[in-house]
C-alpha cells in the first residue's frame, strides 16, 4: 500500500478489501517517520511515537467487524497538547512537562479511539501553542525542537526557518503534508490550524466554538481554543468532523452544537454554484484594504486566479472591506508586554498581545494542571514559570514573557479589564465584523487569503475552512523554494456545511495541492505516485 499520500477514503478501502492491514499502514507511516522526520531532512515534526501503535493496530486486524467503524485502522497523530491516557507524555512542548502523562484520554482521543483510529503518536508544536514567548518562531518547541516546511526545510544562520512551518499545529500539519500519517488533529485559538495549513498545502477545518470538546486540551484561552483535523483533501476533513463533532456534557459550551447527519453528504463538485462570497478588499478604500492590501506580489497573483475560479464555477464575488472596527479588535482589548525575548528585532520594547488570551492562560492552564496532569510536580503556571527560569540555559532561548505577565493576573478571571476585553471582542468581531459585512453583503462566506482571516473569526467564534489554493515563494529579502498558499472561507457559527461545500467544489475545480519534493516514496513501485 502506497500510504505516502493516501486519503482515508483509500485507505479505509483497501483494509475493507483485505489489500492491506492496519499494521502494514503503522508500519509504512513509522518507517517514513524514521527516513524523513528522524533522518533526511530531520523535519521534527513527531515529538513521540507511541509504543502500542503496532499492538493497537494488531487487535484492529483481528478484530475483522462485520460493519467497520469510521475510522478503522487509520492511524492518526495528536497535537501533544491534547491528552492522552496511555504511555505516552502530553507536554505542550515544555521541558517543564516532559515526564507529564494525562490522568484519562482528551475528549477528541476517546471520540478517535471509539472510531477505531490507531494513535499513532505526538505531534510537535509551538511551544504551549505560541503563548510562552513573544516572537517565538513557529514550530519551535524546548522539548521538541524545530519543525521544518517540508517544501523548504533550510534554516537561517540562527537555526531558524527561512519559510516558516505555521504555528502553533506545525508538527500536524508538516506531518500530514509529508505523508508521515493519514491525519492529524491540531488546536486553535487564533491561527494555530490555518497558519500551518497554508504553509504545508494542508486542508483544515477550523470548527465553530463548541462544535467539538475542549475537554482535555492544554488551553490558552477557553474562549476561542477549539481542536480541528488536518488532512491532504476536504473529504477527510468531512470524514474527520464526523467523529469529533458531538456535544460533551464535560464542556458547556457544545450544548448545542449544529451539525448534520453526515459533514460528507455536503460535498458537491458543483457546489460554488450561486454562492454568494464577499472578498474584503477595496483597494479604493486603501485605510480598510487590511487583508489583501499588504499581500506580497505571488500571494496577490494565487488570491487573484481563486476568484477568477470561484467565479467560473458560479460564485458572486462580492467586493467590500470590512470596516475597521471590525478587525482592530475595538478599545481596550489588547495590552502592552515588554519583550524581552533575546532574538526578537523588537527586544526591550512594549508589544501588544490579546488580553482575553493572557487572562485567560493562568485560570485555565491552573485547572488542566490540576485536573489533569499526573507525573509531575508542575501544579500552576507558577510552578513553570519558576522552572523556566531555574533551567533558563535549556528552557528559555525565547523567554517567557507572556507567561510573566499571565502570572501577574489574579487568576480568577474576575477583572473589569478582562470582562470589558472579551465584550469588546465580541462586538467588534460579530457586531461590527463578520455579522454586519454577511449581513449587508448577504454573503454565504468570507474568502481570506491564507490565514490573514484568522484573528476576526477566531475572537468571534466561528468557523473557518481552507483549502490548497496555490504556490508562493521568497521571504523578506531571502530566495526559496515554492512553498504552499491557501484560500480561507468563513462564516457564521455552525456554517460547516456550507463551507466545506464551497471548499470541495473549489478544491475539485483546481486540484491544487502538490506533495513536497524530495521525500519521495519508499517503496520504489509507489514513487511515480508521490509526485
Amino acid at each position: 500500500m502506497c500510504v505516502e499520500n493516501a486519503t482515508i477514503d483509500e485507505l479505509q478501502q483497501a483494509l475493507a478489501a483485505n489489500r492491506t492491514t492496519a499494521v502494514a499502514l503503522v508500519k509504512g507511516y513509522q518507517a517514513r517517520i524514521e527516513a524523513y522526520d528522524r533522518g533526511g531532512p530531520r523535519l521534527g515534526a513527531v515529538r513521540e511515537l507511541n509504543p502500542d501503535a503496532l499492538a493497537i493496530a494488531g487487535a484492529v486486524d483481528r478484530n475483522k467487524p462485520a460493519e467497520r467503524r469510521p475510522l478503522e485502522g487509520i492511524p492518526i497523530l495528536v497535537k501533544d497538547n491534547i491528552a492522552t491516557a496511555d504511555a505516552q507524555h502530553t507536554t505542550a512542548g515544555s521541558l517543564a512537562l516532559v515526564d507529564t502523562r494525562a490522568k484519562r484520554d482528551a475528549t477528541v482521543v476517546g471520540r478517535l479511539r471509539s472510531a477505531g483510529a490507531v494513535i499513532l503518536g505526538k505531534a510537535n508544536l509551538t511551544e504551549f501553542a505560541n503563548i510562552l514567548a513573544i516572537d517565538m518562531p513557529a514550530g519551535y518547541s524546548s522539548l521538541g525542537g524545530q519543525v521544518k516546511n517540508p517544501y523548504a526545510p533550510e534554516l537561517d544562520e540562527r537555526k531558524v526557518p527561512i519559510v516558516p512551518p505555521g504555528g502553533s499545529s506545525s508538527g500536524s500539519a508538516v506531518a500530514v503534508a509529508a505523508g508521515l500519517v493519514a491525519a492529524a488533529i491540531g488546536t486553535e485559538t487564533s491561527g494555530s490550524l490555518l497558519s500551518p495549513a497554508s504553509q504545508n498545502g494542508v486542508v483544515t477545518v477550523k470548527p465553530t466554538v463548541g462544535l467539538i470538546s475542549r475537554v482535555g486540551i492544554i488551553p490558552i484561552a477557553h474562549s476561542q481554543d477549539t481542536a480541528g483535523p488536518l488532512t491532504r483533501s476536504v473529504r477527510d476533513a468531512a470524514i474527520l468532523l464526523n467523529v469529533l463533532a458531538a456535544s460533551d456534557p464535560m464542556d458547556p459550551a457544545t450544548e448545542s452544537i449544529g451539525r448534520p447527519a453526515d459533514y460528507t453528504s455536503v460535498l458537491d463538485k458543483d457546489g460554488l454554484k450561486g454562492a454568494r462570497i464577499g472578498v474584503p478588499s477595496d483597494p479604493s478604500d486603501a485605510g480598510n484594504d487590511f487583508y489583501y492590501g499588504p499581500l506580497p506580489p505571488r500571494a496577490a497573483a494565487v488570491m487573484q486566479e481563486t476568484i477568477a475560479v470561484l467565479e467560473a464555477q458560479g460564485a458572486a464575488i462580492v467586493r467590500a472591506n470590512i470596516p475597521t472596527e471590525g478587525w482592530i479588535g475595538g478599545p481596550g482589548t489588547e495590552m502592552a508586554i515588554l519583550n524581552r525575548n533575546p532574538e526578537s528585532s523588537t527586544k526591550n520594547q512594549p508589544v501588544r498581545r490579546p488580553i482575553v488570551f493572557v487572562y485567560e492562560l493562568k485560570h485555565d492552564l491552573n485547572a488542566y494542571l490540576r485536573d489533569w496532569a499526573t507525573g509531575t510536580a508542575m501544579q500552576s503556571l507558577a510552578d513553570i514559570v519558576a522552572f523556566n527560569a531555574a533551567n533558563a540555559d535549556r528552557a528559555l532561548r525565547f523567554g517567557q514573557d507572556i507567561f510573566l505577565a499571565a502570572e501577574a493576573t489574579r487568576g480568577d478571571l474576575s477583572e473589569l479589564e478582562y470582562v470589558s476585553a472579551r465584550q469588546m471582542d465580541l462586538r467588534a468581531a460579530r457586531e461590527l465584523g463578520l455579522d454586519a459585512y454577511m449581513d449587508r453583503y448577504r454573503l454565504d462566506a468570507v474568502l481570506f487569503p491564507g490565514a490573514a482571516g484568522a484573528a476576526i473569526a477566531a475572537k468571534a467564534g466561528y468557523p473557518s475552512v481552507q483549502v490548497p489554493a496555490g504556490f508562493v515563494a521568497g521571504v523578506r529579502d531571502k530566495d526559496t523554494p515554492d512553498y504552499p498558499y491557501g484560500a480561507t472561507f468563513t462564516g457564521r457559527a455552525w456554517s460547516e456545511p456550507t463551507l466545506l461545500r464551497l471548499a470541495y467544489a473549489f478544491e475539485q475545480a483546481t486540484q491544487a495541492r502538490r506533495p513536497p519534493p524530495n521525500l519521495p516514496a519508499l517503496d520504489p513501485k509507489c514513487a511515480s505516485q508521490s509526485g
